[in-house]
């Protein structure tokens, strides 16, 4: 939990322990005024953070700044959320496992574990779009590393969403 939290905080997403009500959409985490409350007691996985900061992440400024409660994500939205979050644990040094556990994603975790390990994931081009990554051939013509390193943690606005 320490290195995820440590990690939001250094890209600039809040994340602190506190009260969270029973219904939010995963068990001990909310969303407040863009900002990530979690009940150590209630949480599943710590890795359900990094999937819940990605939806803040992926959000213009503007958007995530208020950002509270249920959040409205696209399909897309929850492509790049879990792009986002799958270089985010390799970033800061979490299995990506711990994200992509038994008790999430419908049971797809274990395909979204080989998917992004031996392929290009999903949502990447949707992730360049908002000039967050790059996918291989983009990266090599600016001699830099794809996806999963990140450009940018945060969606900037540059491209209006």
């Amino acid at each position: 939990m320490r290195a995820i939290v440590t990690f939001l905080t250094s890209i600039g997403i809040s994340a602190r322990p506190g009260a969270v009500p029973e219904d939010t959409f995963l068990p001990g985490i909310a969303v407040v005024s863009g900002e990530l409350v979690y009940d150590r007691a209630r949480i599943v996985s710590p890795g359900d953070l990094l999937h819940e900061a990605g939806h803040l992440a992926i959000m213009p400024p503007h958007k995530r700044r208020v950002a509270g409660g249920r959040l409205d994500a696209t399909l897309g939205d929850e492509m790049m959320a879990i792009a986002w979050s799958y270089a985010a644990a390799l970033h800061a040094g979490v299995d990506p496992a711990v994200v992509f556990h038994d008790d999430g994603y419908h049971g797809a975790s274990a395909w979204f574990l080989e998917l992004f390990a031996h392929g290009p994931g999903v949502a990447i081009p949707t992730l360049q779009w908002a000039g967050m990554t790059y996918d291989a051939a983009h990266a090599d013509a600016r001699s830099c590393a794809p996806y999963p390193a990140m450009r940018a943690w945060l969606n900037d606005g540059a491209v209006y969403r």
